[in-house]
């Protein structure tokens, strides 16, 4: 019995970080610095830094205030700060950002608003390992 736990665990541990996400959940409220190599979801409430190699959504309770630094987005949530996407950024309608936005692609529906700079089709430096990212670049 023992050793079937073990394997069972083992394969828990081996999950790429492609497939791993994790979440904030509604009523938490995190304040630091956040660097993942997977997906993250923000549900509660977080200040400070974000970088994650993966994708990154905010709830529609969400709230996030710093700089966002990831490879895809979704908001539905409040941001209140920098976003730097490497790909996509999707605002819903129910989103609103106010601050400025480097990103490659643009998604913005019906209702969200947003209040800043945007840097449309600017190259944003890839997450480098040891999680510094280095500023956009028009291209």
């Amino acid at each position: 019995m023992l050793l079937k736990n073990q394997r069972s665990m083992a394969r828990t541990a081996e999950t790429t970080p492609e497939m791993a996400i994790n979440r904030i959940v509604e009523g938490t409220s995190i304040e630091g610095e956040i660097k993942c190599e997977s997906n993250i979801r923000i549900d509660g409430s977080f200040t400070g830094n974000l970088t994650t190699k993966g994708r990154l959504v905010i709830g529609p309770a969400g709230k996030i205030e710093g700089t966002i630094f990831c490879q895809i987005a979704e908001v539905e949530g409040l941001v209140k700060g920098k976003i730097r996407v490497q790909q996509l950024l999707s605002l819903k309608a129910t989103a609103k950002v106010e601050g400025d936005i480097f990103t490659d692609k643009l998604s913005i529906e019906p209702g969200a608003t947003f209040s800043g700079a945007c840097n449309m089709g600017a190259k944003v430096k890839e997450i480098k390992k040891d999680g510094r990212v280095l500023e956009a670049e028009a291209v």
